[in-house]
């Protein structure tokens, strides 16, 4: 396990980052580049948080499944988070929602800064991500109600090349290919993918 990689981050998040350069290799190809477009006056604020915790001697991200009741994004695997609430910035919310969703109070998390915000035209979202590092891996109950369950999936598993693939799914009468990172059982696609495919090129320093 690379012990220097949040401080390698920090410093990557201060510069250009590569989120729409990596678009066409993450963003399915239905509309591409649409989620980097001029947003609309309406979209909704949200915020993400991609953690990174020691367990095992290895960098793991926690993503979560959520349940088939939700209004957006049902059944699709996604990072913590959620609408921006009056009063709080995107920071603090991506934190709030993550210990609304996976508890974690034990853990002591630092945010290392934001990844490139994205437009998930679907939901009308503008979602923010932010990146934040624990010392260590905590008790996480996933909250039944956001959570159907929780997924910790290794980074070096997201840097193999052989955990990257896609499929293809069915969009206003049109058949489109979508990237995705396969985790067990699961295919993690949309803008969770390209979350942490902009995260993958930074590690790689690419």
């Amino acid at each position: 396990m690379d012990a220097q990689l949040p401080e390698r981050l920090r410093l990557s998040l201060k510069g250009p980052l590569p989120g729409p350069r990596v678009a066409s290799r993450y963003e399915p190809d239905f509309r591409p580049g649409s989620h980097y477009d001029t947003v609309p006056e309406d979209a909704r604020q949200a915020a993400v948080l991609v953690l990174l915790y020691p367990h095992e001697d290895r960098w793991h991200v926690p993503l979560t499944l959520r349940p088939d009741h939700l209004p957006d994004h049902a059944g699709q695997v996604s990072l913590p988070g959620g609408a921006i609430e009056p009063g709080e910035s995107s920071g603090e919310a991506a934190l709030r929602e993550f210990h609304e969703e996976l508890d974690g109070q034990d853990m002591s998390i630092e945010l290392l800064g934001q990844l490139t915000p994205l437009f998930v035209r679907v939901s009308n979202f503008l979602v923010h991500p932010w990146l934040g590092v624990a010392d260590r891996r905590d008790r996480m109950t996933p909250n039944p109600n956001e959570v159907d369950a929780l997924l910790e999936v290794p980074l070096d598993h997201l840097l193999n090349p052989a955990s990257f693939g896609s499929h293809q799914r069915q969009r206003e009468g049109h058949t489109y290919v979508v990237p995705h990172f396969q985790w067990q059982s699961y295919q993690i696609w949309g803008a969770t993918c390209m979350i942490l495919g902009e995260l993958v090129t930074l590690v790689r320093g690419e």
